[in-house]
């Protein structure tokens, strides 16, 4: 598992990193569940006669791959060298399938036409931003058993000639007990499995390296219905949900609210999504695992994999119908989320905006001259706390003093826009002051956030936002997860390199 071999180390994710993935090239085998999107958008004036319902004037008509499909379409947009294993239907609708597929770069060779089926079809109506109705048409029934023989043949053939395995077991029979013990008598030949499933919890003999089931599959699990579909009940649950599952780590997808790892060798982390209308979210979860996939087949670490298919998936429910996320999009989000680090006066007047709209502003602070999963856990949980994260970045003078003159070993600019790169951060300011003193009186936050080992008596900014009406609050110490250790780590190999 290349993102299980140094899981201390957290990759930088940044506008390069979509074209050196692109370079890669890492090959990824798709196995599950294809059909067809189909949108119709228009607009609506009246009602009809027959019934108080909309009459749509449909404007557009879009078509598009949908399910396993749109994953393996997205896997290609990103550079990635994806094969799909899936059956269609042998009909006009599955014959336009695979040649959307080939002209979106997936190799279809393997794509298996059953006799006599109906390629599923899934249409939308939308009219403006609201979806009045879907209409399913095709199979939904398990393919035939010769048919699913051929897969499974397919499929050993194929694995060792791929960096990765993904699954996208939707429920329409195509990935059904056959081919679960299939993928699971070729686990060892596979570097890195990862399963998206309606029900994880069925594949867990397969030992998956990763799942990615989204809030209402991982509330499944534990058969608390819609109840735990909150985030803090699946927290409170999550060493259930991995022994469901079997799985090395739990990746939930939660719309809206971004995604959450779970996982017995990592931190729990939070990606943090761009708000958008429910019906601008069909397929985001299809580019969310195919970047995910991608970046972990790269050689991404976990957490580097998460905020990379969270801005993937901010860049298609963006757009409308089903769509893919290329990396020249991908490089443009992810430098949106960088930029310039905001000055004092434009910090205090965009605070003052979140405010006066009912948000709860989070403040923490740091040098952050190597950016490690200390840094990540902690800034995630305080995102958390509120709904608007800043974060002031000591400036290199103020590092200097702090630390000493061989410090810091990245410049302030450079420091801030690795901050800034993080979904979880909405704001980032560099500051030349010991202390964010002054910082704390003029933004005057809700919540001033703090990780490592203090007490808020060891504090000295503890008594000015006290004294305005604030809360302190002190965030998870990740022992043995410190700059100064790493970068020691670092100059001491490197004292053992001979020319």
């Amino acid at each position: 598992m290349l993102w299980g071999q140094e899981p201390d180390t957290t990759l930088t994710v940044g506008p390069t990193t979509p074209g050196l993935l692109a370079g890669r090239r890492p090959r990824v085998l798709v196995l599950g569940d294809v059909l067809v999107d189909v949108w119709l958008s228009g607009t609506s004036r009246r009602l009809c006669r027959e019934a108080p319902a909309p009459v749509v004037e449909v404007e557009r008509t879009t078509t598009a791959p949908g399910g396993a499909g749109n994953t393996a379409a997205n896997l290609a947009a990103l550079g990635a060298a994806a094969t799909l294993l899936a059956v269609t239907g042998d009909d006009p609708a599955g014959r336009a399938l695979r040649a959307a597929l080939t002209d979106r770069g997936v190799n279809v060779r393997d794509l298996v036409s059953a006799p006599g089926g109906r390629t599923m079809t899934k249409s939308r109506l939308i009219c403006g931003d609201q979806l009045l109705a879907r209409f399913d048409d095709g199979d939904q029934a398990d393919p035939p058993a010769a048919t699913t023989r051929e897969l499974a043949s397919l499929l050993a053939d194929l694995v060792p000639d791929h960096d990765a395995l993904l699954v996208c077991d939707y429920g329409l029979g195509v990935a059904g007990p056959p081919l679960r013990d299939a993928v699971a008598a070729l686990r060892e030949e596979v570097p890195l499995l990862i399963v998206d499933s309606h029900d994880p919890a069925e594949w867990a003999a397969t030992r998956p390296d990763v799942v990615t089931p989204n809030a209402q599959e991982a509330a499944s699990l534990l058969g608390a219905g819609g109840r735990g579909r909150r985030l803090a009940h699946l927290q409170r649950h999550r060493d259930r949900i991995l022994r469901r599952t079997r799985a090395g780590a739990v990746v939930v997808t939660l719309d809206r609210d971004g995604s959450v790892l779970f996982s017995h060798t990592h931190p729990e982390h939070r990606t943090w999504a761009r708000p958008v209308p429910d019906c601008r979210a069909a397929g985001a979860g299809d580019t969310y695992v195919a970047a995910l996939t991608a970046g972990l087949a790269s050689g991404l670490p976990l957490t580097g994999g998460m905020e990379l298919a969270q801005a993937a998936a901010d860049v298609v429910v963006a757009q409308p119908g089903t769509c893919v996320c290329g990396p020249d999009q991908l490089a443009s989000r992810l430098g949106d989320r960088e930029g310039e680090p905001v000055g004092r006066e434009q910090l205090a007047a965009v605070v003052r905006r979140h405010r006066d709209t009912g948000r709860r502003i989070v403040f923490t602070n740091g040098c952050f001259d190597v950016l490690h999963r200390g840094h990540l856990a902690y800034l995630a949980q305080a995102k958390q706390l509120g709904d608007v994260l800043v974060v002031a970045v000591n400036s290199d003078a103020s590092v200097a003093r702090l630390k000493g003159p061989d410090r810091p070993v990245n410049p302030e600019n450079d420091r801030a826009a690795v901050v800034a790169g993080l979904s979880c951060v909405d704001h980032v300011t560099v500051f030349d002051g010991d202390t964010p003193v002054e910082l704390l009186r003029l933004l005057r936050p809700d919540v001033y956030a703090k990780g490592g080992d203090y007490t808020p008596e060891m504090l000295p900014e503890t008594p000015v936002v006290r004294g305005y009406g604030g809360e302190v609050r002190l965030l998870d110490y990740v022992p043995d997860r410190s700059t100064t250790a790493l970068i020691t780590r670092i100059r001491a190999n490197a004292d053992r390199v001979v020319d």
